[in-house]
């Protein structure tokens, strides 16, 4: 153990640890502006700088370690000046209309800014404003980048996409594409992952709420609205309700307070997807197709996208199952329409994900559906959901559990656990089992597939199944990092595997790139557990059995891969070359 004084109090810490750390462990917060532990440690904006006493220059906190017979002041006179003027020049730099920015309120310069009560800005603006295209579902406001190079970071390092790089020297420089590379041309997953680590509003998705707000304000339209499991394990945090009070029930009541005509849960769509999917496995692996590689998932557009920019010749591997989310729109405008009497352009679709992704799979054509255009007509964010719940002044304790409507109101505890990593594979195993067997299996039998920790693993967990004495190789992988590693050791031929599924956001769709933001904190495996306890308690755990999408079948798709089936819930993966 090393001990040290800080603040005028004794402590003592393990080996190695920082002063900042040391600092958190025992109540005595330090702000910072760049670090992220273990991903973003280059005390690049000195807002963490302290006092050693017996040293004239002020040191960083992240990035110095404790030593023994240290004694520190992190308050100080010296330190409060250094700091001060060190958020001022960042700021000198810094787009500071605040009120239009999507960060307001929960951003980590205005914070501090505030906390040293700085009302006047002693420095000259030199703010540098760049071209960008806002049709892009990802936007990057170079007025408000503050230079922390932690998109950098978390895109090199996590993803392993190198999206973001700087250029420049000096005062000048700054963050952009790399390779001096349009945004649409770099190989952009759209994870959302730099967004949610971003400290400020230099990042963020599209807003579509406007686009949604329209939707709802025509009267020739019939708004159909589509909640993703993930979404109940967030939402709340934004809005003041506790995990077990934030139920989906409740945000389906603020949709149709907020005009929406028909609301659903997604959980019926995956629940749809593993059907299709589940099925198209076992066909595949019955028929000797995946000896080279496995079939992947393909619910996870920052997934397809990733695998048709780096591993193109894998491509085929991937299952040609819609996501939940674009079966839900090919439903929507098909089968429900008939049901209503209403015809497929009259039916507008919107999507609340926790995705950024999502809103390019919707606008992508390898999802156009021929008898509507678009499968889904507007995605918004778990974040974007939030906001429009406070333009509307819906006042959170005020909503009241309702159900979703008929006929696609039915999900099972399968369905929902597509949210976090593991739940896609556990839910089709289920499925798969039965098929081959006739007969359900036990429904936690396949909980092999769970992640034990956030990142547990590199993000991989493994599993050798037997089903009816037929070995089935499983692999479950969150995080594009992750997921090249473990690509890579395919490739060479360290493993192998007969299924494989990956999500793009480290955890799942519960770390998902439109979800709450909280600044330094990685909740994706606390959500996790909310969507495990809820495939718990369901009634039906099995997406076989769930009886709106047995009547699905009987009365409009026949079967599973049937030829309809293939028309609305099937799509071809093609990868776009590109000429540099």
């Amino acid at each position: 153990m090393v001990n040290l004084t800080i603040d005028g109090k004794r402590i003592s810490v393990e080996e190695n640890t920082t002063i900042m750390e040391a600092a958190r462990q025992n109540g005595i917060p330090i702000p910072s502006l760049c670090f992220l532990k273990g991903i973003n440690e280059i005390a690049a904006c000195r807002v963490c700088v302290v006092e050693l006493q017996g040293k004239e220059r002020l040191i960083t906190s992240c990035n110095n370690v404790a030593e023994e017979g240290m004694v520190i002041f992190t308050n100080s006179p010296k330190v409060r000046k250094d700091r001060r003027t060190n958020v001022e020049l960042i700021l000198s730099q810094h787009d500071c209309q605040c009120v239009t920015c999507a960060r307001s309120g929960n951003c980590s310069l205005q914070k501090v800014a505030n906390d040293l009560n700085i009302i006047d800005l002693p420095y000259r603006q030199e703010i540098d404003r760049r071209e960008w295209n806002k049709d892009f579902p990802l936007i990057r406001d170079s007025a408000k980048c503050i230079k922390c190079m932690r998109c950098i970071q978390i895109c090199d390092k996590v993803q392993k996409l190198s999206v973001w790089d700087v250029e420049g020297t000096g005062s000048r420089t700054t963050v952009n594409v790399s390779g001096h590379m349009n945004i649409e041309d770099a190989p952009c997953s759209l994870c959302g992952q730099c967004i949610t680590h971003c400290p400020v509003g230099a990042l963020r998705e599209r807003d579509d709420t406007e686009k949604v707000w329209d939707a709802l304000a025509d009267e020739k339209k019939t708004v159909v609205v589509q909640v993703a499991p993930a979404v109940r394990t967030s939402w709340g945090e934004q809005t003041g309700l506790a995990p077990e009070d934030a139920t989906i029930g409740k945000i389906m009541d603020a949709l149709k307070r907020m005009g929406a005509d028909y609301v659903f849960d997604t959980v019926f769509s995956a629940d749809l997807t593993i059907m299709e999917e589940a099925n198209e496995f076992v066909q595949r692996f019955t028929s000797g197709e995946l000896k080279a590689y496995p079939m992947f998932t393909s619910c996870c557009p920052g997934w397809v996208r990733f695998i048709k920019s780096q591993y193109p010749h894998l491509v085929r591997y991937l299952s040609t199952a819609k996501s939940p989310q674009q079966m839900f729109g090919a439903v929507m405008k098909t089968y429900f329409a008939e049901k209503i009497g209403k015809k497929p352009e009259e039916i507008y679709t919107v999507s609340v994900m926790p995705c950024v992704a999502k809103k390019a799979e919707r606008e992508q054509e390898l999802f156009y559906e021929e008898y509507a255009g678009h499968d889904v007509d507007a995605v918004i964010t778990t974040r974007e959901l939030v906001k429009m719940m406070r333009s509307a002044h819906i006042s959170p304790d005020t909503l009241k559990d309702i159900p979703g409507d008929s006929p696609m109101q039915e999900g099972t505890g399968a369905g929902v656990i597509f949210g976090v990593t593991g739940g896609v594979m556990e839910a089709a195993l289920r499925t798969a089992y039965a098929i081959i067997t006739g007969e359900n299996p036990d429904a936690d039998a396949f909980k092999a597939v769970r992640s034990p920790g956030f990142n547990a693993n590199d993000g991989v967990a493994e599993a050798e199944l037997t089903i009816n004495g037929i070995k089935v190789r499983t692999a479950v992988v969150s995080g594009l990092g992750n997921t090249r590693t473990l690509l890579d050791r395919m490739e060479k031929g360290e493993v192998q595997y007969d299924f494989v599924e990956v999500m793009a956001c480290p955890g799942g769709c519960v770390g998902g790139g439109g979800q709450p933001i909280h600044d330094g904190q990685e909740l994706a495996f606390e959500r996790g557990k909310q969507l495990y306890r809820l495939d718990r308690d369901y009634k039906v755990r099995f997406s076989h059995e769930n009886p709106d999408i047995l009547k699905l079948y009987d009365e409009y798709m026949g079967q599973p891969m049937s030829h309809k089936a293939h028309m609305l819930l099937h799509t071809e993966h093609e990868c776009e070359v590109k000429s540099l």
